[in-house]
């Protein structure tokens, strides 16, 4: 009974210290979606700002080779 009852002991150690390392695993790639959700935004007003900034005219417009 002893031995059973330090068997689950162990384990149940274990497992609290795989759930902790579990879940500073899960709070760094957070952050990292995060980060590049930012960066995904920041891009795409880039683009934007980009987009405004040609006149018109020369979006539509072919190159020369054409």
């Amino acid at each position: 009974m002893q031995e059973q009852l330090i068997d689950l002991q162990s384990k149940l150690s274990f497992q609290e210290q795989s759930i902790s390392e579990l879940n500073d695993a899960l709070i760094s790639q957070q952050q990292q979606i995060d980060q590049l959700t930012r960066l995904v935004k920041n891009l795409q007003d880039q683009l934007e700002n980009l987009e405004e900034a040609v006149p018109y005219s020369q979006q539509d417009e072919k190159p020369p080779h054409y």
